[in-house]
């Protein structure tokens, strides 16, 4: 059986009110500021994934392309920079709730490198290569 709400207190409000105790109860400080963090780093991520959208909107038929590619290369490359940070911070936040200590460390160690290999050593060190087919320079 569920305790009774305060006065006025929708089931819905009840649960969040619920919910926002549970965390406080069990989280330590430093989890409470990585969850800041990652709900901040979250928004960061939307706002540069999203931005390219509207800055073309708005400057359609402009003649502005060269502009609106390198704004979007800028704001696309922070953006999954953001989305890194966002998803290893959540794994870490979970991880040392779940099974604090050594596996936490682990497992979010494996979860960053995986993005920075995957998603930026990979593509730098393919950049340092010239494309197939292009003659080299002697």
């Amino acid at each position: 059986m569920t305790a009774p709400g305060r006065p006025g207190e929708t089931p819905e409000q009840r649960d969040d009110r619920n919910l926002t105790d549970l965390l406080q109860e069990r989280l330590d400080a430093w989890q409470r500021w990585l969850y800041l963090a990652i709900l901040v780093l979250s928004s960061i991520s939307i706002a540069l994934l999203v931005a390219p959208v509207t800055y073309h909107r708005l400057l359609f038929r402009r003649h502005q392309l060269g502009n609106l590619l390198r704004a979007a290369n800028a704001m696309a490359i922070g953006g999954v920079v953001s989305v890194a940070l966002a998803v290893t911070g959540a794994v870490v936040l979970v991880t040392s709730y779940v099974e604090p200590g050594v596996a936490a460390a682990a497992i979010s160690a494996v979860v960053g490198a995986m993005f920075a290999i995957l998603w930026f050593g990979l593509p730098l060190a393919r950049r340092s290569k010239p494309p197939r087919g292009t003659p080299r320079r002697r």
